[in-house]
């Protein structure tokens, strides 16, 4: 039997004014991306933003539906949106904002195994690492440099 040895790497931010500039902005567009979801079974609502290597800012939300398999997390919808509508940008960065009408949520929010995969999928044909910032409505704002910080052993169209 051999070891392996898994190592991540995640950057912390404080506050908002700690972020840089750009990051900043992109919060603020995940913000209203937000506030724009339909969750009205979870009350979780999740909006994302992502700017492209054309500096173009796409925005997505997560979308319930009675049938909760049928709906989608604002991360793939973003994703999505931007593989549609420029398929030959590449993701530089990605904000995530996370907040529930119930219960304060003031611990960063990670994307879901779901969308973990749908971002490394991405990540993989771009060849390119996506920054993706992660947050609560409220407290400190989690930095990966790469989708492999949160989900190192990847399962890609290399293993088909």
């Amino acid at each position: 039997m051999k070891k392996i040895k898994i190592e991540s790497t995640i950057y912390v931010y404080e506050n908002l004014e700690a972020l840089p500039q750009d990051v900043f902005y992109l919060v603020e567009r995940a913000k209203e991306a937000r506030n724009n979801a339909y969750a009205p079974y979870s009350k979780f609502k999740v909006g994302a933003a992502l700017v492209l290597d054309n500096n173009e800012v796409v925005t997505g939300n997560n979308q319930e539906n009675a049938s909760y398999p049928s709906g989608l997390c604002a991360e793939r919808t973003a994703v999505y949106y931007a593989g549609s509508q420029y398929p030959n940008a590449k993701i530089l960065k990605m904000v995530i904002v996370a907040g529930s009408e119930v219960n304060k949520t003031d611990e960063a929010i990670p994307p879901c195994g779901a969308c973990r995969q749908a971002i490394a999928e991405y990540e993989v044909k771009q060849e390119l690492p996506i920054e993706i910032y992660f947050m609560g409505e409220t407290g400190r704002i989690l930095k990966s440099n790469s989708l492999k910080n949160l989900l190192p052993l990847l399962f890609n169209k290399s293993m088909l």
